[in-house]
């Protein structure tokens, strides 16, 4: 049995969606990445989306080539986030960066900074009032299980 990289599964793919990786039409290069949401009070941890962000095809090859590699070496690589989010004005196409993680770990996403309620939520943290009402908004409405 032949063992195949990400590189060779997806060279001349023109659509194709896996767990990590997307492409649209042979144009359009999606990664799977995660998005931070710090919460400072009461535990000083963070609520993480998982998200999807486009690359150039020259950054999704590399990251494609070096998936099973040291990738945090990469450096950032620009990106667009590729999500709309609920709770939140429209959050497709804002500037990020991509920061790939070792270990198969996925990518986190650092919004540009701005004033979009999201990258200021990803700058200055969100509260677990907050987290609940981004849970119940998704389909997991968390308040009782917090008031029993």
């Amino acid at each position: 049995m032949e063992i195949r990289s990400n590189s060779q599964i997806m060279d001349g793919a023109q659509n194709i969606l896996t767990e990590d990786f997307c492409i649209l039409d042979g144009e359009h290069f999606f990664v799977r990445c995660v998005l931070p949401l710090p919460i400072p009070e009461p535990t000083d941890t963070q609520f993480r989306y998982g998200v999807w962000a486009t690359l150039s095809k020259t950054n999704f090859d590399l990251y494609l080539r070096t998936f099973d590699s040291m990738q945090v070496e990469l450096g950032p690589l620009f990106g667009w986030f590729s999500n709309r989010l609920k709770g939140y004005p429209d959050t497709t196409n804002l500037k990020c960066q991509i920061r790939p993680q070792d270990k198969r770990n996925g990518p986190a996403i650092e919004l540009q900074p701005s004033e979009h309620p999201l990258s200021l939520e990803q700058r200055n943290g969100i509260t677990l009032d907050r987290l609940l009402e981004i849970y119940a908004l998704n389909g997991h409405d968390l308040h009782s299980t917090f008031e029993q």
